[in-house]
């Protein structure tokens, strides 16, 4: 099990933070989109400067989880981000596909097995009277 962990770990991590870098320095070419509510949708984020943001948050939990530290954080940052990536897959670009969603498949399950290995973790989450400092 700790060997799956390990490589489950290392593969989010090196996938986010490949892309989260992609996010912020540019340095892979981005598909041709016809126009749509999906160039629209980008376009939008890109011009605001959202996507470097997201970029940022992508490039953090993603060195966290190749360095091993902070995993649980890690998780928590990416959640969001990857419930924003199936969306938009499902609701803005579904004539994409299930091609163009399957990156966005194979990070979920990376995140819930190791969301898994790591659920003491988040036991504290879900404590209904939480602690005041």
């Amino acid at each position: 099990m700790k060997i799956a962990t390990l490589i489950a770990r290392i593969l989010l991590g090196f996938l986010f933070t490949l892309f989260g870098s992609n996010n912020i320095l540019h340095f892979m070419p981005l598909p041709a989109m016809p126009p749509s509510d999906a160039l629209t949708y980008s376009t939008i984020l890109a011009t605001h400067g959202v996507m470097t943001f997201v970029g940022l948050l992508m490039v953090i939990a993603g060195i966290l989880l190749l360095v091993g530290r902070f995993v649980p954080l890690a998780l928590v940052i990416l959640g969001p981000i990857l419930v924003n990536i199936l969306l938009y897959h499902a609701l803005i670009d579904p004539a994409g596909g299930v091609k163009g969603a399957i990156p966005g498949l194979i990070a979920t399950f990376l995140e819930l097995f190791l969301i898994t290995v790591y659920r003491k973790s988040f036991y504290t989450l879900f404590h209904p009277a939480p602690e005041v400092l």
